[in-house]
């Protein structure tokens, strides 16, 4: 089983979950075939492949706009349990947990709401609406906010 964790870009802390019980080969990019879909201007389409290799995985980037590891640009490496990949120098943070053990570490929150292939759950705003007032509310009159004449 691996597990891959979007993090939060400041806090980071997971925010989205993907678990992969079965898979050999995992993509990573904004296309929407890949396993793993991100909404970002500076991932490709096919930014990473995380492939079984034996009884381990390892790393391989596709992006144009490289993968970073420990902040060094990548092109084939091995994964190691806890491993953070940076997509492109300012794109996201995804961190690698591999085994059972990783479910162990997430808040219960993100546990209730993983899945297999979470394609539904868009990373940016889809829709942005404006606020409007209330046509039929009372104006709001604060008589301690009076002008005084000088």
């Amino acid at each position: 089983m691996i597990t891959l964790s979007l993090l939060h870009p400041v806090k980071q802390i997971p925010v989205q979950v993907w678990t992969f019980p079965d898979e050999s080969v995992i993509r990573i990019g904004r296309s929407t075939d890949n396993q793993v879909v991100l909404y970002s201007a500076v991932v490709s389409r096919r930014h990473v492949e995380l492939r079984r290799v034996g009884s381990g995985w390892e790393i391989i980037n596709l992006g144009t706009n490289g993968t970073y590891l420990n902040g060094k640009r990548i092109t084939q490496v091995p994964v190691v349990d806890g491993s953070i990949i940076r997509l492109a120098r300012s794109g996201p943070n995804i961190q690698i947990r591999l085994g059972e053990a990783a479910l162990t570490d997430l808040p219960e929150a993100i546990l209730s709401t993983r899945s297999h292939h979470q394609r539904d759950l868009p990373l940016i705003p889809t829709e942005v609406t404006t606020p409007k007032a209330d046509p039929d509310a009372e104006p709001i009159i604060n008589p301690e906010a009076e002008t005084t004449k000088t």
